[in-house]
């Protein structure tokens, strides 16, 4: 038991970190390597690979995004922008690169091999950009002549044109709708919804028109009968078949013919071994560490903190919701993952990032009030660098 009057580093994280939402990120990220033992053995089997491939890989990846998301949380708000600042021009530079030597996977670049290992520039991208945005909004609140609103459209428009052109259209409306959120909760007045709603779906109608697989993943989602809906047909045979406590551990015979088992549709994996109470009280974990993210944002007085904080909770919560949403057909099917819970290396690092920027922006923060006495407050807002 570490001691109040302990003054080591790690004393200081312990006693100022949130631990119940640390709780809730490492819970996570076991069920993550639980889920993986179920789903990933028969995608390995297919394609005629070791049966713990994916597994192993998974675990690999387990230890060092624990250890980011620990070394981040321990960062002060000021070496947080600058963290972001830094992965947002290494992400940016990778993800022009992939689009010329990226790997080619159903028409799409968005991964490039660097030392045997393929990345996902895209997924460090998105976190780095929250931070960045709300730095700027911030500033522009507290200094009027720092265009921030401006810069940040800027750097939004320069990311969803790297993502289109990859293309990855489901990245870009997660991005928008996060952007969006920042905008409302930095005070965007009402009037101004009614604009911006119209030009996102403005948005996605000209996506409906001029992208083909947007088109046909849409035209399937209304018309089920138009097109080819294996997958999504697949995950709701598991919901059922899984029923409410499952066929067991190792006992799920539709993963076996479920392509994308353990990544977009690992959530039905889950529902048929462990039953959908399982993928309850996955859902409430998921919850509560949104709601409790949020929270943090609501009563914190810093606006770079608040915003920050705020933008990544509910990039967290929306990506969430809408691979469950997949899951369950009740929304076109996009090739998002679970966090922390669907395999992939890119996808597991930038998860810790994130919530490692969360963990560090809510920590609490001594400051000498000018007495013998301390107060708990957040640190003040200074520059970026």
């Amino acid at each position: 038991m570490v001691s109040r009057a302990d003054r080591s580093p790690f004393a200081e994280w312990l006693w100022t970190v949130d631990r119940y939402l640390f709780a809730g990120f490492v819970l996570l990220m076991v069920g993550g390597i639980v889920l993986s033992f179920a789903a990933s053995p028969a995608v390995a089997e297919r394609l005629g690979i070791d049966s713990y491939h994916f597994i192993k890989r998974q675990a690999l990846f387990l230890l060092p995004a624990l250890g980011l998301m620990l070394a981040v949380s321990a960062l002060s708000p000021r070496m947080v922008r600058r963290t972001a600042l830094v992965v947002f021009a290494v992400s940016l530079v990778l993800m022009v690169v992939t689009l010329f030597v990226g790997l080619d996977a159903k028409g799409a670049r968005r991964w490039i091999n660097i030392l045997g290992f393929s990345v996902q520039p895209s997924e460090f991208l998105k976190p780095s950009l929250i931070v960045l945005v709300a730095f700027l909004m911030s500033e522009s609140g507290r200094r009027s002549e720092v265009p921030g609103s401006l810069f940040s459209i800027l750097l939004f428009m320069m990311s969803a044109a790297l993502l289109v052109a990859q293309p990855d259209f489901g990245q870009t409306m997660l991005l928008m709708l996060v952007f969006a959120a920042l905008f409302f909760l930095n005070g965007l007045p009402w009037i101004a919804i009614v604009p911006i709603g119209a030009l996102g779906f403005g948005g996605l109608v000209a996506a409906y028109a001029f992208l083909p697989h947007v088109q046909s993943r849409v035209d399937r989602f209304l018309d089920p009968s138009s097109g080819d809906t294996f997958n999504v047909d697949r995950a709701l045979e598991a919901f059922i078949s899984g029923s409410w406590f499952g066929r067991g551990p190792g006992e799920g015979t539709i993963k076996r013919i479920l392509p994308e088992s353990h990544t977009d549709f690992i959530f039905a994996v889950a529902a048929e071994e462990f039953g959908i109470v399982v993928c309850l009280i996955l859902v409430l974990v998921f919850t509560f560490v949104v709601l409790r993210g949020l929270g943090h944002a609501a009563r914190d007085s810093d606006a770079f903190g608040r915003l920050a904080t705020a933008g990544l909770m509910v990039l967290f919560g929306i990506q969430s919701c809408i691979n469950m949403a997949v899951n369950l057909n009740l929304m076109p099917a996009k090739g998002m993952t679970l966090p922390f819970i669907s395999y992939g290396g890119s996808s597991l690092l930038a998860t810790a990032l994130s919530m490692g920027f969360v963990l560090a922006l809510t920590r609490r923060r001594p400051q000498a009030a000018g007495t013998d006495s301390v107060v708990v407050t957040r640190l003040s807002p200074a520059s970026l660098v």
